[in-house]
C-alpha cells in the first residue's frame, strides 16, 4: 500500500478536516483520501459532483440527478442506440452535453455505477416482492 504524507501548513484547513473526520466517525487519513478521490473525479469530470445519500456517496450531475439514474435509462432498452441519448436528455429534462457528461463518468467508472444499478434493482425487487405480500394479505 503506497503511503503519502502531507504537510499540511494551514491550521484552520487541518482543524477543518479533524472536525468534519471527527462528525462522520471517520479517520483523518480516511476523509482525506476520500476528498482527495473525489476532488480528482470532478477535476477530471466538471459537470460532476459528489452527494451523501443514507447509503453512502454517489457521483450526480451538478444540479441534476444521479449518474446511475442517467445511465440505468441510457443502457439498454428497445430504442435504437442512435436514439437513446436525446430520449434519456428529453426524459430526464437534460441536455445532451449533461448526458454525455454522465456517460463520460460511467466510461471510467463502468464497475461502480454497474454494481449501484444492481443494488438499485435488487433493493426494487424486493420492494416490489414485500409490496406483493402485503397486497395478497390484504386481499384474504
Amino acid at each position: 500500500m503506497p503511503v503519502v504524507s502531507i504537510r499540511m501548513t494551514d491550521t484552520a484547513l487541518h482543524g477543518r478536516l479533524k472536525k468534519t473526520a471527527r462528525r462522520n466517525g471517520v479517520s483523518i487519513s480516511t476523509l482525506a483520501q476520500r476528498l482527495i478521490d473525489e476532488g480528482l473525479r470532478m477535476e477530471n469530470h466538471p459537470l460532476i459532483h459528489f452527494r451523501q445519500k443514507i447509503s453512502g456517496r454517489y457521483p450526480a450531475l451538478v444540479g441534476g440527478p444521479l449518474v446511475v439514474w442517467i445511465i440505468d435509462m441510457l443502457i439498454g432498452g428497445d430504442v435504437p442506440v442512435e436514439e437513446r441519448r436525446a430520449r434519456t436528455a428529453d426524459l430526464m429534462d437534460l441536455s445532451l452535453a449533461q448526458v454525455d457528461a454522465a456517460l463520460a463518468y460511467y466510461a471510467e467508472f463502468t464497475d461502480e455505477v454497474d454494481e449501484d444499478i444492481a443494488e438499485r434493482n435488487r433493493i426494487s425487487e424486493e420492494l416490489e416482492a414485500a409490496w406483493l405480500r402485503e397486497q395478497a394479505l390484504l386481499a384474504t
